[in-house]
């Protein structure tokens, strides 16, 4: 081989690692957009997530209490059912007292 054909050669493996590098290049920027994209969806969608178990957590426990603020007033309910009951008695009592106490006096005085 002549000393042009090594030259051209060589000139051609230079052009040709220069492709090369800048093909690498332009890969190596398009893996890391690619990169960038997948972590920014990744991230979105494990925000997305939390945001959503965030709000299922409130929504359980709203509804924990609320079944539970209708358990406290169904008892307060028949405690108060249950204490007039026994005021509605013991009133019944009163009056009964009253009456006889009324009726004796009535009753020594005559």
């Amino acid at each position: 081989m002549s000393r042009t054909d090594i030259l051209e050669s060589i000139k051609k493996a230079e052009a040709s690692a220069r492709s090369r590098i800048e093909q690498a290049e332009v890969d190596g920027k398009s893996a890391v957009a690619n990169a960038r994209r997948t972590s920014l969806e990744r991230i979105q969608n494990a925000e997305s997530q939390a945001h959503k178990n965030y709000e299922s957590l409130i929504t359980k426990e709203k509804n924990s209490l609320v079944a539970e603020r209708n358990t406290l007033l169904d008892n307060g309910k028949k405690e108060a059912a249950r204490i007039e009951e026994s005021a509605e008695k013991k009133l019944q009592e009163a009056k009964n007292f009253l009456i006889e106490e009324f009726v004796r006096v009535i009753d020594v005085s005559s």
